[in-house]
């Protein structure tokens, strides 16, 4: 699904509005040690129906959270590149698809819209694919780098029978 989360972003903020939430502009709650709940934005992406959900159980403050893409976030992936032990061929692409992600400086990459309910966190997370691509490559960086990768290693750890 694309998805422009700028526009979404002052669709929400309209919705929170008509509704009268409170909005609490916070951190991501992935973080919080509260057991969380995500709403499925594969089938239900309307942040409407999340914030009728929200609504329905009574609930009057929502935590809004936003994050904007930076030069810098590409550049300490490039640092990561550039410290990584990666073969020179796989150093071309990262850095040419790091590159490419330079365009999105100061686009929204994330957001967040949560409430918390009898003892949960009610999420609804949108990503932009462009930054799922991005945190892909911190993956790919991270695992390349912590010596785990080997050639024909079995990723399972050998725990699992391949018949």
């Amino acid at each position: 699904m694309h998805i422009n989360l700028d526009t979404l972003k002052e669709d929400i903020r309209t919705s929170l509005d008509r509704d009268r939430f409170v909005v609490f502009h916070g951190y991501a709650r992935t973080v919080d040690d509260l057991p969380a709940v995500y709403w499925d934005t594969e089938r239900y992406p309307d942040h409407e129906d999340f914030l009728k959900s929200a609504k329905a159980v009574g609930v009057s403050m929502i935590v809004f959270h936003q994050q904007e893409f930076t030069g810098a976030m590409v550049e300490d992936a490039m640092d990561s590149l550039e410290s990584g032990d990666v073969s020179a061929d796989d150093y071309r692409l990262i850095k040419g698809r790091l590159e490419e992600l330079r365009r999105y400086d100061g686009f929204t990459c994330t957001m967040e819209l949560s409430f918390d309910y009898q003892g949960r966190a009610y999420i609804y997370e949108l990503r932009s694919e462009w930054f799922d691509e991005y945190s892909e490559i911190l993956e790919e960086l991270e695992f390349g780098m912590s010596g785990d990768k080997e050639e024909g290693a079995d990723p399972m750890g050998g725990y699992f029978s391949k018949n």
